[in-house]
């Protein structure tokens, strides 16, 4: 098939290189002239383990191409998808005039073309319910009448999103037109050919069950972190009930750890957008303004037991930290939780020293030169008073102790992600701090 992918961020990127890799011809489309620079270049513009390869070689093949011409790409495409930022409003909504602008654009086009080819325009981005309504108004609006509107929300997973993609749990599409249907099922079947789902449903239902998919995730992570509260005050261990929960099939296994609090492009937006919309609605979500609000106090909870160690005198303190991505295997920054705590920490009086394997060039845009940046783990470490982790990175999880114990001015680690045991913290003498466990007092 010949398709366009309207925006080039991580949905399009990976959306239109995986499209590719399946054999269809894929034009890409961007209007910012120095990633569109970049990408005619064979340069990715994100970071995600696993797409350089797809990347590279359907560039190759000439099936992944890239361009400003919105009208060249609609013009030479059966189904344009439309993988346009959604950002948080003021109030919580998401913010659609990125996917109107171009639906505005779209319609224009197509009026120009007249009604002899059947288009497929496709919300890929996450769009409040009603929006394929909207969409479809602004391209009427412009006087196109041979198109249709079809909602397909992406369910990746920044860190797996080519795993994601290429091999997904579950396809959803949201349209009342059979021919539209049609086309999308041929387009995705060759992704789900272990037998997976290709789920059709109206727009309204697949646009919420984006929000309702994310909502629930993000619930679950703060419940877990919530109850690891809990535990510390009980003296329980979370991750033994984490256990003992997980071994019931009607809970299953992920999502259950506890931490820091969530971030990301997705679950805080989504959350506020479907607070939002509820109310909108006459039909209040309570339940996800309380995972809101408690996802936001998580968020200082290690800042509570560094300054708390350290009799709430953190002025002229310095603190190393690792990690600072929302999660590991991506470079996103985006409402991480790393940038609450450093940022709280500086506040204190105290200065930081921060290394990431990935996100270092964005943590430059998010912390500016109020840190320190290293080139490596144990460099952060050096004169630090403490250790802080603030994400999983596989690296971090079996460090070389003895270089911790000659770089840091006190054998003190924070651990906001849980990857060592206290057990182990004891026997090698440091003094150790995680979430929702007994800490470790040397």
């Amino acid at each position: 098939m010949n398709i366009s992918v309207i925006g080039t961020g991580y949905v399009g990127l990976v959306s239109g290189t995986c499209f590719a890799e399946m054999g269809n011809q894929v034009i890409c489309v961007d209007n910012n002239p120095e990633k569109l620079k970049k990408l005619r270049q064979a340069e990715i513009t994100i970071y995600e383990p696993g797409l350089d390869l797809l990347f590279y070689r359907n560039i190759a093949k000439k099936r992944l191409s890239f361009t400003d011409d919105i009208k060249e790409a609609a013009l030479n495409s059966d189904i344009i998808f439309l993988c346009l930022p959604t950002p948080q409003g003021e109030d919580g909504s998401a913010d659609t005039h990125y996917v109107l602008d171009a639906a505005e654009k779209i319609g224009e086009v197509l009026k120009e073309a007249g009604d002899k080819d059947f288009k497929v325009i496709v919300n890929k981005s996450t769009v409040p319910v009603g929006t394929a309504k909207k969409v479809t108004d602004a391209i009427k609006k412009k006087g196109a009448v041979n198109f249709d509107v079809v909602s397909n929300p992406e369910f990746l997973r920044e860190g797996f999103a080519v795993e994601d993609f290429m091999k997904p749990d579950r396809i959803v599409i949201g349209t009342d037109n059979p021919v539209s249907m049609s086309k999308m099922k041929a387009l995705y079947e060759p992704f789900v050919r272990q037998g997976n789902p290709i789920l059709g449903m109206n727009p309204a239902s697949s646009e919420v069950t984006k929000y309702a998919a994310n909502s629930y995730l993000a619930m679950r992570i703060t419940y877990m972190n919530e109850l690891a509260n809990f535990c510390e005050k009980v003296g329980a261990n979370v991750d033994l009930v984490r256990m003992g929960m997980a071994a019931d099939n009607r809970i299953g296994k992920r999502f259950l750890f506890a931490g820091i609090g969530y971030g990301g492009s997705c679950f805080p937006k989504d959350v506020n957008a479907m607070i939002k919309s509820s109310m909108d609605y006459d039909s209040e979500m309570k339940i996800l303004s309380v995972v809101d609000k408690v996802n936001k106090a998580q968020k200082q909870v290690l800042v509570k037991k560094v300054s708390a160690h350290f009799n709430g005198d953190l002025n002229g303190k310095h603190f190393a930290v690792w990690g600072l991505a929302f999660k590991p295997n991506t470079d996103d920054m985006r409402d991480a939780p790393s940038t609450i705590i450093i940022n709280e920490l500086l506040k204190a009086g105290a200065t930081v020293s921060v290394y990431d394997p990935a996100a270092m060039d964005s943590a430059k845009f998010y912390l500016q030169d109020r840190v320190i940046y290293s080139d490596t783990e144990y460099n952060a470490t050096k004169d630090a008073d403490g250790l802080l982790i603030l994400t999983e990175w596989n690296e971090f999880r079996n460090p070389d102790f003895d270089i911790l114990k000659e770089n840091l001015k006190n054998h003190l680690i924070f651990d906001g992600r849980n990857i060592f045991t206290p057990d182990r913290m004891k026997e090698i003498g440091f003094t150790y701090y995680s979430i929702g466990r007994a800490s470790v007092i040397i």
